[in-house]
């Protein structure tokens, strides 16, 4: 095996959305999926309501899958939990060799949406469908959508409420951006501050769609998720750990 890939999903998801992105790597990788508490593979563990408390959960689930070559990739909450376990990683001498974080704004912008959790049940849902990461099943099933919303206004509540640590120096980890052109949630202005974060920010992608750009087919994504792991995988080891 060349190289184990995590990828963290998003707010109110599960592992399903990225369900056929294994395939779509190179067969050397093995793209893990992984599941927060509380929905998916793991529905029957109570979920959790704050970041760090999740990424210390992620850390002590991980800690037998950190023996190969790995990257991180997160997408919206799964790159706030990507991003705050690097910086964890690496305060402990292994950072991941990679950190791709998708459709997440800077730390530390002053930048801070409240509320969305405490929305109105239909308020809550217009907000979900415009965003686009929803099975319109969920928000149009009153079974369905009393099934799920405990955890949907869980995570919303969880990086409503996220506040990183005092940054140190910027990671000496490769870091790959992300977004959507015309993504309302976060916008392409928020994703531009990401490079002092990182030694070597190999730069800020943009594809054509909203908050959910990647579906309903994520082959460029991937594709640019690949290149970018290719370049770290390339750079001396100094570069991407010391």
């Amino acid at each position: 095996m060349e190289l184990r890939l995590f990828v963290f999903h998003h707010a109110g998801g599960s592992h399903l959305t990225y369900r056929d992105w294994p395939s779509r790597f190179p067969a050397t990788w093995q793209v893990r999926l992984l599941d927060a508490p509380g929905r998916g593979l793991l529905a029957d563990l109570p979920a959790i309501g704050d970041a760090h408390e999740l990424v210390a959960w992620f850390h002590t689930e991980l800690q037998g899958e950190l023996d190969a070559p790995f990257a991180l990739f997160g997408h919206s909450m799964g790159a706030l939990i990507a991003y705050e376990l690097t910086r964890l990683l690496h305060a402990q001498g292994r950072p991941p060799l990679w950190l791709g974080l998708s459709a997440r704004g800077v730390p530390h912008s002053g930048r801070h949406r409240t509320g969305r959790h405490l929305l109105s049940d239909a308020a809550l849902r217009d907000e979900l469908a415009a965003m686009g990461g929803t099975p319109a099943d969920v928000l149009d099933d009153p079974e369905l959508w009393e099934m799920f919303s405990p955890v949907i206004r869980g995570d919303l509540g969880l990086v409503d409420s996220w506040r990183p640590r005092p940054q140190p120096a910027p990671l000496p980890v490769p870091l790959s951006v992300y977004g959507g052109i015309h993504d309302s949630l976060v916008p392409p202005r928020h994703l531009q501050g990401w490079a002092p974060y990182s030694t070597h920010h190999l730069g800020l992608h943009l594809f054509h769609g909203g908050h959910f750009y990647f579906r309903p087919d994520p082959g460029d994504l991937i594709g640019r998720i690949t290149g970018d792991i290719r370049t770290a995988l390339d750079l001396p080891t100094p570069a991407r750990q010391s």
